[in-house]
């Protein structure tokens, strides 16, 4: 039987105390290790940020997955966090983790949702710097009932690059793992985007990669 040792996380004292989003979690650990013949020896509750990574209930619950050969079991990959440095940490740790929502991700495809979500973190902060930015140079005035509507007046003319890049930096995150699936004997586009579904990657709209789709990343990075 396999041994599990469970972890959840929600960012807010508020949220610690009234359960909210623990119970969605727990019964995802549950429904894992059932599935699994799994037994969970034990369950830690982490009420932290995302962004930290000084976590002593996470690391309470390595340690006990060190001391019995657990597994460490989350029900979700950002649960740990949304940082590629702390994923890579975990991982050249000596402790076996599994995410319940991606059972079968492998570390590469573990790291190119970590990149890919951390992107997404950083370009949400810098579009909001930006739209700031442009604000005031403008003259606008960011304080009172209206601030929401005035950043949003100023956010088209910065939508479209950001857009851009955004979609370039994923096509770049995918490249790894699309090599792999070439290795594998993956050479048609259908083949690799049904490589990529198996894995339960998402595509940039969060649903199921087309021929089409991979056709737009390598004109995107300029791969044949």
């Amino acid at each position: 039987m396999v041994r599990y040792v469970g972890y959840l996380r929600v960012s807010t004292q508020r949220q610690g105390t009234s359960g909210l989003g623990l119970e969605a979690q727990q019964s995802a650990l549950i429904a894992h290790a059932s599935r699994s013949a799994g037994h969970i020896i034990e369950t830690f509750v982490e009420i932290e940020s995302g962004r930290r990574s000084d976590r002593p209930q996470l690391q309470a619950a390595l340690h006990l997955c060190k001391l019995t050969g657990a597994t460490l079991l989350i029900a979700k990959l950002d649960r740990l966090a949304r940082s590629v440095a702390f994923i890579a940490n975990l991982m050249e740790s000596s402790v076996e983790f599994v995410a319940a929502d991606m059972p079968y991700a492998n570390k590469l495809t573990v790291h190119i949702l970590a990149a890919m979500a951390e992107y997404e973190r950083e370009a949400i902060s810098e579009r909001t710097r930006s739209a700031l930015r442009a604000a005031k140079e403008r003259g606008v005035k960011l304080g009172g009932p209206n601030k929401g509507a005035n950043l949003r007046n100023c956010a088209p003319s910065l939508g479209g690059q950001r857009s851009k890049e955004k979609a370039d930096q994923m096509a770049r995150s995918l490249l790894p793992i699309i090599e792999e699936a070439r290795r594998s004997g993956k050479s048609s586009l259908r083949e690799i985007a049904e490589f990529l579904n198996e894995r339960g990657i998402l595509s940039s709209r969060g649903g199921r990669w087309w021929p089409s789709q991979i056709r737009n990343i390598f004109r995107r990075v300029g791969v044949d």
